[in-house]
């Protein structure tokens, strides 16, 4: 690891080769994760064409996908913020609740973008708190989390029945509606890919679709959620404010040695963390519903951890994750069943890709189950026409698990992730 004080990694002989070398790694990965995305875009074209089930990639579907992804991705950016710092940050729920709730009390009276920084206020209220808990006084980061679960429950609850009973349109359960906020649309394509869309041939009416999902009717709030996440990418491992938070979570007595001031930057990241997860909440009270309602969170916060842990602890990850998870959730609302349906046909496929990999990389006990789950999903596509409706109701909750099965062989947390820190004293 770099020293907190910056400068490139060096061997005995004065040189940087194992820069050069780490930086043709990550260009080599880059290169992969492109193949990857191009064989599952592909696929999911091949069996859009020999399913029929036109919603699995259209534009209408990605769309949803990427709203509902952005939420869940501010959450999982409050934890990358936390735990790059050493924190471990189970309260994104309740923070997101915070948030929710501080933009939908404000949002009503004082117009939606006051409600949003009132959001990111009252998460970031619950990451002060997080912070005293765990980094002043040592609690455990776990039990911590979990009580500002509860508290962000509990408190936006007495908070919404005194504060909202009442009001037009409100009530003990919700607030009176938002205002929305504009949209972002690139002038003269959408109609053009529309109907380049709707011809359904393979691969060219999917790029269509995708094309216009990111440039037709984008909320601006999503927009400023993807500038957030290449931000903090850019803070973290781009300048020497992040560095020095990042040894906060890799070594803390090695840090202090060198004059970082670990408790600062404890607290300063666990702040972040509450403001992200707040703005994520903002976000579902003021973009996805319109008013803050009680229990509208339903469970992003834990999905962006899950999507942040997938991600293995990297911005761009955690985004990959995210839009898994809110692509899921879009079909089911999108289509419901019959795309769930289709879909089993894309994971079977994937998970059959997977084993055949693992087996090759010598990998049998992973690449044996993967081969194993590929069969019997692919004869419960080849044994039904559609897939029960309560279990598509699962499915955004079933991705995350089995997303993490999978992504668990390769993840490598910060080392002190979790670990109670106190200054001045050894491990």
């Amino acid at each position: 690891m770099q020293a907190p004080g910056g400068g490139a990694p060096r061997n005995a002989g004065g040189g940087t080769r194992p820069a050069a070398r780490s930086g043709s790694d990550r260009r080599t990965r880059l290169v992969r994760l492109a193949v990857l995305l191009a064989l599952g875009f592909v696929v999911v074209s091949l069996v859009r064409v020999i399913t029929g089930a036109q919603e699995i990639s259209s534009s209408g579907t990605l769309g949803t996908a990427l709203g509902l992804a952005a939420p869940i991705a501010l959450a999982g950016l409050g934890g990358l913020w936390s735990e790059r710092a050493g924190v471990t940050n189970i309260g994104l729920e309740g923070m997101m609740i915070a948030g929710s709730f501080g933009a939908g009390w404000w949002g009503y009276q004082h117009g939606p973008w006051f409600g949003v920084l009132m959001g990111i206020a009252f998460g970031a209220i619950g990451g002060l708190i997080h912070a005293v808990a765990t980094v002043t006084f040592g609690v455990d980061h776990i039990i911590s989390g979990v009580a500002i679960n509860i508290l962000g429950l509990g408190a936006t609850q007495y908070l919404a029945a005194r504060l909202l009973t009442g009001t037009e349109g409100g009530g003990s359960t919700q607030s009176p509606q938002v205002d929305e906020l504009p949209t972002l649309s690139m002038p003269w394509v959408g109609d053009q890919l529309l109907d380049l869309e709707r011809h359904h041939w393979f691969l060219v009416s999917d790029l269509a679709a995708v094309v216009r999902a990111v440039t037709t009717g984008v909320s601006i709030l999503t927009v400023l959620a993807v500038v957030l996440i290449v931000v903090s990418g850019i803070v973290l491992w781009r300048t020497a404010f992040g560095l020095r938070l990042r040894s906060c979570g890799e070594d803390p007595w090695a840090a202090e040695s060198l004059g970082v001031h670990v408790y600062r930057y404890k607290y300063a990241a666990v702040v972040m963390s509450g403001a992200c997860a707040g703005f994520g909440g903002a976000f579902l009270a003021v973009v996805a519903a319109s008013q803050y309602r009680e229990g509208q969170t339903g469970g992003r916060g834990f999905i962006g951890l899950a999507a942040m842990i997938f991600g293995n602890w990297r911005p761009g990850g955690l985004a990959g994750g995210s839009l898994l998870f809110g692509y899921t959730d879009g079909l089911r609302l999108r289509q419901g069943e019959e795309s769930i349906h289709a879909l089993l046909l894309v994971l079977g496929i994937g998970l059959l890709a997977l084993g055949v990999w693992m087996l090759a990389r010598r990998r049998f006990p992973q690449g044996g189950a993967s081969l194993v789950v590929a069969a019997l999903v692919l004869l419960w596509f080849a044994l039904t026409d559609t897939v029960p409706g309560d279990f598509t109701g699962m499915t955004p909750y079933v991705a995350t698990l089995l997303v993490l099965a999978l992504a668990s062989q390769r993840l490598r947390p910060p080392a002190a992730d979790g670990v109670v820190y106190r200054k001045g004293q050894g491990r």
